[in-house]
């Protein structure tokens, strides 16, 4: 793509990366593609920025110079617009903690089953960061779409979303992506653009200068490295919209796909997993602290984090979290409604065992109990209870 007035372009090659931590788990190098360790990502509330999930589609974009850098607004509207980065800051600012989840997070748990297509992510392809810029909503009123417009004049009903960065699904043009225009102006979807991440300015990994959050959404539609925002009359048409992050039954295979019969996928469902262990762990019989996470999507909050360790027998409940000192209530105005929750709980090791995870959202979603119910062919979605094995340092030796 060529470079829009000398401000914002995206490379053709890999050879101007940023630097990465080096703790980082790396998927793929070219385009980069990491998480973060399991004990890193669940150390903190906040996921660090270096930790944070890093996903790409190609090479970063760089920023040559920020006066001239702009975003156009445009569409089936009446007042299209540029606006500079200082517009976007003259309007009201928002601190957003919202977590955002890769779509394709536990897909190598799922190809285990059977083979999918895709980048091979643990259970760590997500962060949650507090994200601070102008609602999306206030950016349209600007233009003059109103609050909780559904369909403008002109027949617009969706916001799409355009980048810089060059990706061979798109065959070297921008991704890009929409979500319903009702969702974008309405103010209560705390839908950003967004400049900062953790109270500092956005870094090149993560969308710098700005970028799109919904929350509450598969990170595939926060747009990040933002070239362009138009209303249209039918959803995006671009790759990762049509041909890719929709969810198909195992009986769906690719040779009889038919990508048009499924939509888009949004929220993302309940889902949860164990961090402070690996898939398979050796460790001396005694007490053994299990931590990890828990988000569904939506804005539901988390009602239970159940455990077991009798093969999903009996189950009891893990202590949530968010914020040090306050007491997580789901739905409650002092939580984090489109942030993960944390928990925590100890078991009583005696002999190899199998610690499971499951979680149950506010609408009474719960995670299903097999991956093979809900395998699909590109290894999205994969919510199925979370399983880590304990052996015994006793019962280890025996089989040595």
């Amino acid at each position: 793509m060529a470079m829009r007035q000398g401000a914002l372009r995206g490379p053709s090659d890999y050879s101007q990366e940023p630097t990465r931590h080096p703790s980082l788990r790396i998927n793929a190098k070219e385009p980069f593609n990491a998480e973060a360790t399991r004990r890193d990502l669940v150390a903190s509330y906040i996921t660090p920025v270096d930790l944070f999930l890093k996903r790409n589609h190609g090479p970063i974009p760089i920023l040559h110079d920020i006066d001239s850098y702009y975003v156009t607004v445009a569409g089936l509207i009446e007042r299209p617009a540029k606006l500079y980065l200082n517009d976007i800051k003259k309007l009201p600012k928002y601190n957003v903690t919202a977590t955002l989840q890769c779509a394709g997070n536990r897909r190598t748990e799922m190809s285990k089953s059977r083979k999918v297509r895709g980048v091979g992510w643990d259970v760590c392809a997500l962060g949650n960061a507090t994200w601070g810029g102008a609602k999306l909503s206030d950016v349209l009123q600007l233009i003059g779409v109103p609050y909780h417009t559904e369909v403008t004049p002109s027949g617009g009903k969706h916001v799409e979303f355009t980048s810089v960065d060059q990706c061979p699904e798109e065959k070297g043009g921008p991704y890009k992506a929409s979500i319903p225009l009702g969702h974008a102006t309405n103010p209560a979807a705390d839908v950003l653009v967004a400049y900062e991440m953790n109270g500092e300015v956005l870094k090149r990994d993560h969308g710098y200068p700005l970028r799109v959050v919904v929350p509450g959404v598969i990170g595939a539609r926060s747009v990040k490295w933002l070239d362009r925002i138009d209303i249209i009359e039918e959803e995006c048409q671009g790759f990762f919209m049509q041909k890719d992050y929709k969810m198909f039954p195992p009986s769906v295979d690719w040779d009889n796909i038919v990508w048009s019969t499924r939509k888009p996928q949004m929220d993302y469902p309940v889902q949860s997993a164990i961090c402070s262990l690996e898939d398979t762990n050796a460790i001396i019989p005694g007490e053994v602290t299990v931590t990890g996470y828990a988000l569904s999507g939506g804005g539901r909050g988390i009602e239970r984090v159940d455990i077991s360790t009798d093969g999903g027998k009996t189950w009891f409940g893990a202590v949530r979290y968010q914020k040090e000192g306050a007491p997580y209530v789901a739905g409650d105005i002092s939580s984090d409604k489109w942030a993960w929750v944390l928990f925590k709980t100890v078991i009583d090791v005696k002999g190899d065992t199998e610690v499971i995870v499951k979680a149950v959202d506010s609408s009474a979603n719960v995670q299903p109990e097999s991956v093979e119910t809900i395998w699909n062919l590109r290894g999205i979605l994969n919510t199925c209870w979370h399983h880590v094995r304990l052996l015994t340092i006793h019962n280890l030796r025996s089989l040595l």
